[in-house]
């Protein structure tokens, strides 16, 4: 994993992705261990849709990295965090 540091209009970015507690609650799950949507649904008491809508604007906040296995009914989306630390810059 790897840190990010951002600034300006990169922070809002950020802050709006960690500002939902869905996403705060996936974030601390997948610190763990990446894991699939649906044991993620399960972990939280939320639907797949919900859980996966959340995924997507953590995906596009470069916080969280998805890929998709083979599964026992189709395809599985396995997310795991993209980074381990931001940092905020408040100057350049």
């Amino acid at each position: 994993m790897s840190e990010i540091e951002v600034g300006g209009d990169e922070v809002s970015k950020i802050a709006k992705a960690l500002a939902s507690q869905t996403r705060w609650e996936i974030m601390k799950l997948l610190q763990k261990k990446g894991t699939d949507v649906s044991r993620i649904a399960e972990a939280l008491n939320q639907t797949e849709a919900n859980v996966s809508a959340q995924i997507k604007i953590l995906e596009k906040a470069g916080l969280v990295k998805a890929r998709y296995e083979p599964g026992a009914h189709g395809v599985r989306k396995i997310c795991e965090p993209a980074v381990e630390k931001v940092t905020i810059r408040f100057r350049q």
